[in-house]
């Protein structure tokens, strides 16, 4: 067993937890934060992103040992009260999910991709970016339309704040 302490959404939080423990899994059980999703445990669906030390990660393929003193983000940390991030505010408008199972590991990976690259995101840069995020029940577009929707926003009120 190992104590792992990490500020989770702002928080600091402690726990111990059997050295085999997937991040995802100390997320969920440990937490009781239900919105990063296990879909594959392979790393091959990105259900799981959560932000690590400011970065996107797949977290069933990271230790919460690993995480030990780190700042971890989930989709759960996001909003800002009652007032959603600029992404999945983009989610819900532009009807970028539907079951929502892949949704909380899209926004993620959405706010990462946005960080990384402002207003200079074009569908194929986004479609590229997103191979390692799968959604089976759409054909990306929405998705697609919404990630750059928030990315054009969040330029915006970069701009307007500067």
């Amino acid at each position: 067993m190992s104590k792992v302490t990490m500020r989770l959404n702002g928080k600091t939080v402690s726990a111990d937890v059997e050295d085999r423990t997937l991040l995802v899994h100390f997320i969920r059980e440990s937490q009781g934060l239900t919105g990063t999703h296990v879909g594959c445990d392979t790393s091959q669906c990105g259900a799981c992103v959560v932000h690590v030390d400011g970065k996107a990660v797949k977290s069933c393929t990271m230790l919460a040992a690993q995480a030990d003193g780190s700042e971890v983000l989930t989709v759960e940390g996001l909003a800002s009260g009652d007032e959603l991030h600029p992404v999945q505010a983009a989610f819900r408008e532009h009807h970028g999910l539907q079951c929502g199972f892949c949704t909380p590991g899209m926004i993620m990976t959405a706010v990462d991709m946005i960080e990384r690259h402002g207003a200079n995101l074009d569908e194929k840069t986004i479609r590229h970016e997103l191979e390692g995020n799968i959604c089976r029940c759409t054909g990306y577009h929405n998705i697609v339309k919404a990630i750059k929707a928030a990315a054009d926003q969040m330029a915006g009120m970069k701009t307007a704040a500067e």
